[in-house]
């Protein structure tokens, strides 16, 4: 593993800046001396409250639209604000404590992007675009000066104070070009952090060809809500093999939401399941990330089609002035994530196992936890003597208040527990 010592404390509390402060879409567009960057300031204490350890911020660069067709990667897009904006809220961030992890798009920039001899050519004589997209051009990767550009960019925002990079559409991009680039940031930053849009695929091999730190984990994310969609666990178990396998190289990037898909609480079709989802999050092995506005439970659905993401990227307005459950939850579950830092490596094993009920081993070394869930209409009986375990305690629980020295609870029906064995 690569990644630096900080990062088996971090909690990322995602954002997409363009959405959160209302600049895009907007008509007209806000303009520079609007400063909307700093309203993302206004939530550090909320971020804080939450018990995040840093904030993942989606596109802060000069763009056309969404952020994501880049047309100046030294310049804060306009429509945010300057560079005190950025200086602003770097330094708020980290008197706070707070990490900063920035959205660096190196596959694809937009048409209006200067160095138009980067682009690459297609077979029709055109220029290559992303996934179709006319207005997203391909960059030539096996240009010299492209990878060049993309040191350079690192570096300067990463000396600017940002703590480390997530690669947008790392998967389009040829490993060998990251394998290039990611060398030479580290050696001038080695305390920065580098997580790969992944979506699918071997995740440890292009870990291994291109040297990430770690790559979004969609396998655990997809298989967390259509298990509880479709009362089937055993999706969720395989998948749950497959990230220990992921653990033996790298800790993914984990989540159960973010700015590209549909909010968790809109994609459960049983709002009680929620919780699961967010149990299975925080006791895991990964390194967690929360989308701003999941902690409070909002709702949206991403369609495919022009303007399809706006739902599940809003506006936010003031911090709320008072958490509600699934705030609190949220708070819980960072909180016992945090107290317990083995989690971040923590490999799981199953213990009892049907479509409707989970029990799972989640350990690292001597530290462990038992975490059964429960979906199924009739409750669960968890008696941790035929699980080969002695006694424990009862940690938390859906309606279940914190117990020493159990040997044996029950799961209510659409419930959950999690109990430390002694």
């Amino acid at each position: 593993m690569t990644e630096p010592g900080w990062v088996e404390h971090a909690i990322w509390w995602q954002i997409y800046p363009l959405g959160f402060v209302g600049a895009y879409p907007a008509d007209p567009p806000p303009t520079p001396d609007q400063h909307r960057l700093r309203r993302i300031v206004e939530w550090f204490d909320h971020a804080i409250d939450l018990g995040a350890s840093g904030l993942a911020l989606g596109p802060v660069f000069a763009s056309r639209s969404h952020g994501y067709d880049t047309t100046d990667h030294y310049r804060i897009d306009p429509r945010l604000g300057d560079d005190t904006d950025f200086e602003y809220l770097i330094a708020e961030a980290h008197r706070r404590g707070l990490r900063i992890l920035l959205d660096g798009v190196f596959n694809h920039v937009g048409t209006d992007f200067v160095h138009d001899t980067w682009f690459r050519r297609g077979g029709s004589g055109g220029f290559d675009t992303f996934e179709g997209h006319g207005d997203l051009i391909a960059l030539d990767h096996d240009n010299p000066e492209v990878a060049a550009y993309a040191v350079d960019v690192m570096r300067h925002w990463l000396d600017r104070g940002a703590d480390g990079w997530r690669l947008d559409a790392a998967y389009a991009v040829p490993d060998a070009f990251w394998a290039q680039v990611l060398p030479q940031v580290r050696h001038t930053h080695p305390d920065a952090w580098f997580v790969g849009e992944v979506i699918h695929g071997d995740y440890a091999a292009r870990v291994r060809a291109a040297s990430f730190d770690s790559v979004t984990q969609y396998e655990l994310w997809k298989a967390i809500w259509s298990s509880l969609n479709d009362g089937n666990f055993f999706e969720l178990d395989w998948a749950m093999q497959r990230h220990n396998e992921f653990l033996d190289e790298f800790v993914p990037m984990t989540f159960v939401g973010n700015h590209d898909v549909t909010r968790i609480a809109s994609q459960l079709e049983n709002p009680q399941h929620l919780e699961h989802a967010l149990v299975l999050l925080f006791t895991v092995g990964g390194t967690p990330s929360i989308y701003a506005g999941d902690e409070s439970a909002y709702r949206g659905v991403k369609e495919e089609r022009f303007g399809g993401d706006d739902a599940v990227r809003p506006e936010f307005a003031s911090p709320p002035s008072s958490p509600g459950d699934v705030f609190r939850l949220h708070q819980y579950l960072v909180g016992l994530r945090r107290r317990h830092p083995w989690l971040h490596t923590a490999k799981t094993s199953a213990l009892r196992l049907s479509n409707s009920q989970y029990v799972y081993e989640t350990r690292m070394g001597s530290d462990a936890f038992v975490v059964a869930l429960n979906i199924d209409d009739a409750p669960l009986g968890l008696s941790l003597p035929e699980l080969g375990l002695g006694s424990g305690r009862l940690v938390a629980g859906s309606g279940a208040p914190p117990q020493a020295d159990i040997v044996s609870t029950d799961v209510s029906p659409h419930g959950w527990v999690i109990v430390a064995p002694s």
